[in-house]
């Protein structure tokens, strides 16, 4: 049984030879089994969205190699390793066609890759199937099909754009601070809703997060992230067990000081 992600060796530095230059990853290794579900955090600059944003291709990397499900993707465009990953932001408007119906950016979704674009219309097969995945969020949308995007709440649409992530079964799921601007209780909602689509459908993922006490109860695997490496790794058993005291302890050892990010602690 091979590897869902390997990541070698990778090096990003930004503005390199420039008074701005900024190493953001230096040297991150990391293999993750299919169906892992590993939890980034880390300090601001720690490197975490960057590691994300270097397995999307949204720039390339300067050294190093990303390998998912065996295919060497280090040198595809964002557009061609997008067959492969479903991705979800920080910002609710980012994952969805405000103008556009419910069921129509779910169609969009679920024909990604094929030429055929919503010409045909939407069938009644295809109406079917996307009531019972909305129906299964129980937020009460799978009635509001023809509903616009634009008028449905930030936690709403999280949601929605988690389903059109998964709707292709994608090789890696990414999801980058993605309750991060939603208020906790619907938040905790959309948390709930994520691990539930990782488990049904048996996905690989990743979840950047500022918050360690979320980073603890999601995901089978935490790693935190320090300076553009991994500091800390941790799986099983003894993730389930860690506490936010022991997290704190481990940035504190690992940056030789106390913890500056406030966000992080009080969230």
């Amino acid at each position: 049984m091979g590897y869902m992600l390997e990541i070698q060796n990778i090096h990003k530095t930004f503005n390199p030879g420039t008074i701005n230059e900024k190493v953001a990853l230096n040297g991150v290794n990391l293999n993750l089994n299919p169906g892992d579900f590993l939890t980034i955090i880390g300090g601001n600059g720690a490197g975490k969205s960057t590691t994300l944003n270097a397995i999307a291709g949204t720039w390339p990397v300067d050294d190093g190699k990303i390998i998912v499900d065996g295919v060497d993707i280090t040198r595809l465009s964002e557009h061609k390793r997008a067959a492969y990953l479903g991705r979800v932001f920080q910002d609710p408007m980012t994952g969805t066609a405000a103008t556009m119906s419910i069921q129509e950016n779910m169609a969009i979704a679920a024909r990604r890759g094929e030429r055929r674009g919503l010409g045909w219309g939407i069938t009644k097969k295809e109406r079917e199937h996307y009531k019972e995945l909305l129906k299964e969020l129980g937020l009460g949308l799978e009635d509001r099909l023809t509903t616009k995007v634009g008028l449905l709440s930030g936690g709403q649409r999280q949601a929605i754009t988690l389903l059109m992530a998964s709707l292709k079964k994608p090789k890696l799921l990414l999801l980058d601070e993605h309750t991060a601007a939603l208020d906790p209780k619907t938040a905790a909602k959309v948390l709930e809703i994520s691990d539930k689509i990782i488990q049904e459908n048996q996905l690989t993922a990743m979840m950047v997060t500022h918050n360690m006490k979320d980073a603890i109860a999601h995901g089978n695997r935490l790693i935190m992230m320090h300076e553009g490496h991994i500091i800390y790794d941790v799986a099983g058993e003894e993730k389930k067990n860690l506490k936010v005291s022991d997290l704190l302890k481990k940035f504190e050892e690992a940056s030789g000081g106390e913890f500056a990010n406030d966000r992080m602690i009080l969230s």
